[in-house]
């Protein structure tokens, strides 16, 4: 433990110490002496003076330690600024990520690519409207039989889910 830490608990107990002895004193008889307040004046001053100094103390460590926080920060960021592999394979990354966008705007543009893209896009609105349709059959078997399966051609059954869904107000 070093001096300073020493004086600092030294200061923090004083302080202490002299908070808690305030704080617990018994509200002296009617009759007080002058002396009497006196002496408690001049305890409550010495209290109040303790405790100015330990927070003096304890504001200046800790703006200490936030100055040494900040230089080490500075130093750690330095350390990764100036390591050349870090350097070297960030701009690899570079490189690779525009060789990737670079080819995928390539593909993009091929014959084939193109129209698989709309292959998908025809295949994807045919599913929708048979799913709509499916869902049209299903409402209206489930209305018929109150059933959330249906009897396959093998002699399977299928289950479905009934869902409701709530359209926007017309004006």
């Amino acid at each position: 433990m070093s001096d300073d830490q020493k004086k600092l608990q030294t200061s923090d107990d004083l302080a202490l110490d002299a908070l808690s002895e305030a704080s617990q004193s018994t509200p002296a008889l009617a009759a007080t002496s002058e002396d009497q307040e006196l002496e408690e004046s001049n305890q409550l001053a010495e209290t109040l003076s303790s405790l100015q100094g330990v927070i003096e103390r304890n504001a200046q460590h800790l703006e200490t330690i936030a100055n040494e926080m900040k230089l080490k920060r500075e130093e750690l960021k330095n350390v990764f600024d100036n390591d050349a592999s870090l350097s070297e394979a960030q701009n690899l990354a570079k490189e690779s990520s525009s060789k990737v966008k670079e080819r995928r705007a390539v593909l993009q543009s091929d014959p084939q690519v193109t129209s698989l893209k709309v292959q998908v896009g025809e295949l994807s609105q045919q599913k929708k409207e048979i799913e709509e349709t499916l869902s049209n059959h299903l409402v209206n078997y489930y209305s018929l039989t109150n059933s959330k399966s249906f009897d396959t051609t093998d002699g399977d059954q299928w289950e479905f889910s009934v869902r409701a869904k709530v359209k926007s107000r017309k004006n």
